[in-house]
């Protein structure tokens, strides 16, 4: 028997977050908004805010907490759930790329369950300890990377280990998600590419898992088709609306994908992420090409074989095939302007061996297409250095 989950309700379009407020009305009294601060200054939490007061004598309250890092820590949740909690509100929006995202599914577990937050540690079987009532959460995504809009899970990095944990149970899902091309238009073009290589790796990653899941199968081929044909142009020409939505989608699509499981790269770039406060997405950039070099190195199952195969063809019907697919993935990244090599993002290589450790501990790798080792690990960030 297997079981299938797919995602909560998407608006998709112009028109998405007005639909939003019109949802929210009269449903909610005192909403908070977690975002970041950059968000404030860009004036997309005014955006937001005004969407939701103009639903006339039933339109909520809304306060915003702006104290999201770029990797989440567990200061945020804490400071987050204290101003939930004393403006007495009854609502959460998150605004954002997956940072905020992240921090307000956590201050949903912790309005209703008691701390310490370590103690829902998915790895550690946490998820069984969420059992009460929470309050809603709607997602409003202004990147096109994650997809946490439609995810179960939540990413803190705790402080009492340093690491990156993972919290997860089907509550955390977002009641609606807001997909709306325009909120992400001015996105920067590096900030463009590294979520889109976010969602691409998620794909890709998903798509490789050794598991039954046809229908998360079918999606991941179709996100990385979405990503191979818009995400150049988007980053050439962040006002293109419909490759901006086009992303979004496949955004969405990869984090619905990934409920298959993921691998050796989001092992490897995690660690990344929690040491040196590099963007998820450009640690998965640096990481996937050396990655899957390693893997295409290895004796793979046919299964897994005609998986590459399918990969490189969807390469080829998009013009963008080198020869094999890490060379293929390492051109289409160049050509995103990402800057290759962990030694141009500040990474100390006497710090390899550690990383390498760090990310076997991490347990995305467990669903990867073939077993790895620690040794495997330390081979690509040496390869990726």
């Amino acid at each position: 028997m297997q079981q299938f989950n797919y995602p909560t309700t998407l608006f998709y379009g112009e028109g998405a977050l007005k639909a939003l407020a019109e949802r929210i009305r009269g449903r909610a009294e005192h909403v908070l908004i977690v975002t970041d601060a950059t968000l404030v200054k860009a004036g997309l939490a005014a955006t937001v805010t005004a969407a939701l007061q103009s639903q006339g004598k039933d339109a909520p309250r809304v306060s915003i907490f702006d104290g999201t890092h770029p990797n989440p820590v567990e200061e945020d949740v804490e400071k987050g759930l204290k101003a939930y909690q004393d403006g007495g509100c009854d609502a959460l929006i998150a605004l954002g790329g997956g940072s905020p995202m992240d921090t307000a599914k956590v201050i949903r577990l912790l309005t209703a369950h008691p701390g310490p937050l370590a103690q829902y540690d998915d790895a550690k079987g946490g998820d069984k300890l969420i059992v009460n009532p929470m309050p809603p959460l709607y997602a409003i995504p202004t990147t096109s990377g994650t997809g946490s809009e439609v995810g179960r899970s939540g990413v803190i990095i705790l402080r009492a280990t340093g690491k990156k944990t993972i919290f997860f149970h089907p509550g955390l899902m977002p009641d609606v998600a807001v997909l709306e091309p325009a909120l992400t238009a001015g996105l920067p073009p590096h900030i463009t590419a590294a979520t889109g290589i976010d969602a691409f790796t998620h794909c890709l990653e998903a798509y490789l898992v050794d598991a039954f899941h046809p229908m998360a199968d079918g999606i991941a081929l179709e996100g990385i088709r979405l990503i191979l044909k818009h995400l150049p142009i988007a980053y050439a020409r962040g006002g293109d609306l419909e490759s901006r939505g086009a992303m979004q989608i496949a955004a969405a699509m990869g984090a619905t994908a990934f409920q298959k499981g993921l691998g050796m790269v989001h092992s490897l770039a995690h660690p990344l992420s929690a040491r040196y406060n590099t963007h998820h997405g450009l640690a998965n950039a640096l990481l996937l090409p050396d990655a899957f070099a390693f893997l295409e190195s290895k004796e793979l199952s046919a299964p897994a074989r005609a998986k590459f195969a399918r990969v490189r063809e969807i390469f080829r019907e998009a013009g963008m095939d080198r020869g094999g697919l890490a060379e293929s993935i390492r051109a289409f990244f160049t050509a995103l302007g990402v800057p290759l090599g962990l030694r141009q993002h500040k990474v100390p290589e006497t710090d390899l061996d550690m990383l390498a450790r760090d990310a076997f501990e991490d347990t995305c790798h467990a669903s990867n297409i073939i077993p790895v080792t620690r040794e495997d690990m330390l081979a690509v960030y040496r390869a990726a250095f």
